[in-house]
């Protein structure tokens, strides 16, 4: 009866326990807090600016952490009364640097920011700065190279030599910095950098030929954009090479009178004509530097200018042109040049042995470290053929009415030598003179040079091709032909 009695008992108070739990109340989940955000006192409110401003502020959250922030700002401008909007902008930093629109007179700038919290709750009550921006200007820029109208040479892809069309500017900004350029080719897009000097590749010219305008444009801190940029119209031209060689002919037969050799531009004309069995000539004493359009049509230019110069002014004229020469060998021109004190010409109004440096025409595109030129006695009677090519010797008949030394004539005097070169070259002739009569000091030493390059080949000569014997000049012009692969 007991045991009845007990277990009667504790079942009622199981009952009445899971009675009494089943209807108890739970207590509901606080509500998530939003966060706050304040802003740092820098800059003092309705203070006046310079247009780029750094603003610095803070968050909190009661009940979680900040997970972001949000700002933007507004610009009204007061003496044209109207405003500019700025979208909201999502970061995870607590500073920014703004350049804040400022095209007017004085602008009153209202910046605001709110955080966000790990619900993705944000500040109701953004945070709020109140300030004045004095007004900017945009920057200038300035095109530098190219020159207008000036004309280059193309080809449809880069090589070690020719990178694409060049094009150098700079830009100023009165008050504040140009910190971004763009460029652009005719109606393209603008391509954005770092950079005021670089290479246009050739994709972005179509057609390759023709004229084309290149502009350019920049942005400054504040980040204004020079409204009206610089622009330059540039006309391109693709060699064909569909020819074989050009003669271009720099020799002034005047000046040879002045050392008592007579012989007309005829006579000259047939010698080179003959010797490298072409017709195709350009007088560039009577018409100049020839055109890039003419000069494209070549496999093969030949510049000689076997006057001798004793002053400045009747230097040859080579090097003043030298820039059309580089361009035409960038794009895979071949180039042979002789002549009396062509090297000299180079460097006239300096001392020999001369060093030339890097980035000189002799330096990068002859190869050429040092050159040094022969006494004014007429000892080089001939050179001697190396690297394949034959000797050669001076013609005495054509200089027998010299009178340029006081003893008789017997070979050239003023012979360009070149004691110094880099690689991938040949000497292929070596200054020669009589033994006995001749003087030592540049017997042996290089006075013809082949450049061996991935994109052009040059060859130059330190002595006048004219005044070497026929026969001997046209062995050396077949020579220096096949060597460049042209059979002739």
């Amino acid at each position: 009866m007991l045991r009845l009695l007990t277990t009667l008992f504790l079942g009622g108070l199981i009952a009445t326990f899971l009675f009494v739990t089943c209807e108890r109340t739970t207590q509901p989940a606080n509500p998530n807090m939003p966060p706050n955000t304040t802003l740092a006192n820098i800059p003092v409110d309705n203070d006046t600016l310079f247009a780029l401003v750094t603003l610095h502020w803070d968050g909190e959250d009661n009940d979680g952490f900040i997970a972001g922030y949000q700002y933007r700002y507004f610009t009204y401008h007061v003496y044209k009364q109207d405003t500019v909007y700025h979208d909201w902008i999502e970061t995870e930093l607590t500073s920014v640097t703004i350049p804040f629109e400022s095209s007017d007179k004085l602008n009153y700038q209202i910046f605001q920011v709110r955080a966000i919290d790990n619900n993705g709750d944000v500040d109701p009550t953004p945070a709020e700065k109140r300030f004045y921006t004095v007004q900017t200007y945009p920057p200038v820029t300035e095109i530098l190279q190219p020159q207008p109208e000036e004309q280059y040479y193309v080809i449809d892809h880069v090589t070690d030599w020719w990178q694409g069309i060049q094009i150098v500017f700079h830009a100023s900004d009165q008050d504040g910095e140009v910190v971004e350029y763009a460029w652009a080719v005719d109606d393209g897009e603008w391509n954005w950098t770092t950079d005021t000097s670089l290479y246009v590749p050739p994709e972005y010219f179509r057609p390759l030929d023709g004229e084309h305008i290149i502009r350019v444009t920049c942005r400054d801190n504040t980040n204004l954009i020079d409204p009206s940029g610089d622009s330059v119209t540039v006309r391109l031209i693709q060699p064909t090479f569909e020819k074989d060689v050009l003669i271009i002919d720099e020799t002034n037969e005047s000046l040879l009178a002045n050392i008592g050799l007579i012989f007309d531009d005829a006579e000259v004309d047939k010698f080179y004509a003959d010797i490298f069995h072409t017709e195709d000539s350009w007088d560039f004493i009577r018409q100049g530097m020839p055109s890039k359009e003419l000069m494209g049509q070549y496999k093969v230019i030949v510049w000689h200018a076997d006057n001798l110069y004793t002053n400045e002014q009747d230097v040859h004229q080579l090097p003043r042109h030298i820039k059309d020469i580089i361009d035409y060998m960038n794009v895979g021109g071949d180039f042979i040049m002789s002549g009396w004190r062509i090297l000299k010409s180079f460097a006239s109004s300096e001392s020999f042995p001369k060093t030339f440096e890097e980035g000189s025409f002799i330096y990068d595109y002859l190869h050429i470290l040092q050159a040094d030129e022969s006494a004014p006695i007429s000892d080089f009677n001939g050179a001697i053929g190396y690297a394949g090519y034959s000797d050669i010797s001076v013609d005495s008949t054509k200089l027998a009415e010299s009178w340029f030394t006081s003893v008789p004539v017997i070979g050239l005097p003023y012979i360009n030598v070149m004691p110094r070169r880099a690689g991938f070259t040949d000497a292929i002739f070596r200054y020669r003179n009589d033994d006995a009569t001749g003087i030592p000091t540049f017997r042996g030493y290089p006075c013809g040079l082949r450049y061996y390059g991935t994109s052009f080949n040059a060859i130059v000569l330190g002595f006048p091709l004219f005044f070497i014997k026929y026969e001997d000049a046209q062995t050396t012009a077949t020579e220096m032909l096949h060597s460049l692969g042209i059979n002739k």
